[in-house]
């Protein structure tokens, strides 16, 4: 009895991390605004540069902030209700972005949703992460180099500030924001990947 009670928190974070994380912000706003079906649209991505694709640049960053928000929410929330069960909240939340039930599991890239996890659990990486995220896209402009490069400085910025406790969850959510941008690595290595506002991919 009692380890089922030690279990009931933990499983909670979890379940309260994938809820939050679930929620398709892209494909509700996009439908809302009259912009159609975001999955039908551009690369079908439900994050925010197809969302961009619309040509309805509110949304676009309507999208990025509630995604960025559902994470770090997810994150307080269950710091608030469950103390010490943060990561796991971060790591459902995370999930729940990237392959959500409603969705039948084809979710977004997490990038934005890492940024907000990140940002919660360790301000001073979040800043990092941002001035790597928004540099190499304002200098590139190509969203996945910018979101892949974005996402490994979280991990490394942790560990050159001595958080090593945070250095495996945020490893862990990188490499799985590397596998989603798995079909851009492909295009980058064969020169196709487009750049922000010039192609339909992403």
């Amino acid at each position: 009895m009692q380890t089922e009670i030690l279990w009931v928190a933990p499983a909670a974070a979890l379940v309260i991390g994938y809820l939050l994380g679930s929620i398709p912000f892209g494909v509700l706003l996009t439908r809302l605004g009259g912009a159609g079906d975001l999955r039908t649209i551009g690369s079908g991505n439900i994050g925010a540069t197809n969302v961009l694709r619309t040509g309805r640049k509110g949304l676009a960053a309507a999208t990025l902030l509630l995604d960025a928000l559902k994470g770090a929410v997810a994150i307080l929330l269950v710091e608030a209700f469950a103390p010490g069960n943060e990561m796991l909240a971060a790591a459902g939340a995370f999930i729940g972005h990237c392959y959500p039930v409603w969705l039948g599991f084809r979710g977004g890239k997490g990038v934005a949703t890492l940024m907000g996890i990140v940002l919660v659990l360790h301000w001073p990486s979040a800043l990092i992460y941002a001035i790597v995220w928004l540099g190499l896209l304002a200098l590139l402009r190509i969203s996945s180099v910018a979101g892949i490069a974005a996402a490994f400085s979280a991990p490394v910025g942790a560990a050159a500030m001595g958080r090593f406790d945070l250095v495996m969850l945020f490893l862990a959510l990188a490499l799985i924001v590397l596998w989603k941008h798995r079909a851009n690595i492909e295009r980058l290595i064969a020169g196709t990947e487009p750049r922000i506002g010039a192609s339909k991919h992403g």
